[in-house]
């Protein structure tokens, strides 16, 4: 059944609109997708929203009238509003004409299972974050650990730069001690950027299995942490540049360590 809902003093829609905080988001489990193109890959990966706000433009896309069915016949909160309400809910005066709220889902570590694994130690900034989604998305990397005091990986800031990876990559969150006693008992090698390390060597073979450990923006990795690492990275520099944004230089070492495999997996 499809709702219709023209106030924006309505419950539900207040609701929505407090997905923006993190009160809101804590105190419900839920956060905000935007797009239609989100809401499909997310229904193409079995994730269904909570509730789908969505404006009769809409309508337009075959695929969007398809999801609209299925939403409402798997008993999703559907509801048809106008684009003023839902560009109050997303804060943007060109809103998307599809907003879903979706379960927050953390993975417990130990279910995050694969070749290559992406730990961030301290990440502050949700486009970083998510930038870092997307890419170990395209890199077919299992997860992204999350370790420490990070930013809030379900803010809408972070789930509109992952455009729309949130749906298809593991998120977890671990101590420090957590993650290196689950490389030991996965056999994994911990592999950290550091400015200490070396220049990984071209015809160096990677890993089976490897966690890129990617160090809080400012600070980089501690002492500690480049001393629990099975092999310590330094990208290499030629111009003036010292350092990179923390998404580039996580998007470069996933890149190498997959090349170093030959690219396993890659489909045109």
């Amino acid at each position: 059944m499809v709702h219709v809902i023209t106030s924006a003093a309505n419950p539900l829609i207040k609701r929505m609109k407090s997905l923006h905080t993190k009160k809101g988001r804590s105190e419900t489990g839920l956060f905000l997708a935007e797009g239609a193109r989100l809401a499909l890959e997310a229904a193409e990966l079995n994730f269904w929203p909570e509730t789908l706000l969505y404006a009769p433009a809409a309508l337009a896309r075959p695929q969007m009238r398809s999801l609209l069915e299925q939403t409402a016949a798997r008993g999703v909160r559907t509801v048809e509003t106008s684009e003023s309400i839902l560009a109050q809910v997303s804060k943007r005066d060109n809103p998307q004409t599809v907003i879903g709220a979706y379960r927050q889902l953390i993975t417990p570590l130990e279910n995050v299972d694969g070749d290559m694994i992406v730990a961030l130690e301290g990440v502050r900034d949700p486009g970083n974050f998510g930038t870092i989604m997307r890419t170990a998305d395209s890199v077919g990397a299992a997860g992204v650990v999350l370790v420490g005091e990070t930013c809030d990986p379900f803010s809408v800031e972070a789930v509109r730069a992952t455009m729309g990876s949130i749906f298809a990559v593991k998120i977890a969150r671990a101590s420090f001690e957590q993650l290196t006693a689950f490389a030991k008992a996965r056999g994994a090698a911990l592999i950290g950027a550091s400015l200490k390390g070396a220049v990984f060597d071209a015809d160096q073979p990677a890993p089976k299995r490897a966690i890129v450990l990617m160090g809080n923006e400012q600070s980089g990795l501690s002492a500690a942490q480049e001393n629990a690492c099975d092999l310590l990275v330094k990208l290499p520099m030629r111009g003036r540049a010292d350092s990179l944004n923390l998404g580039v230089a996580t998007g470069i070492m996933l890149y190498d360590l997959w090349r170093r495999r030959g690219y396993d997996g890659a489909h045109a």
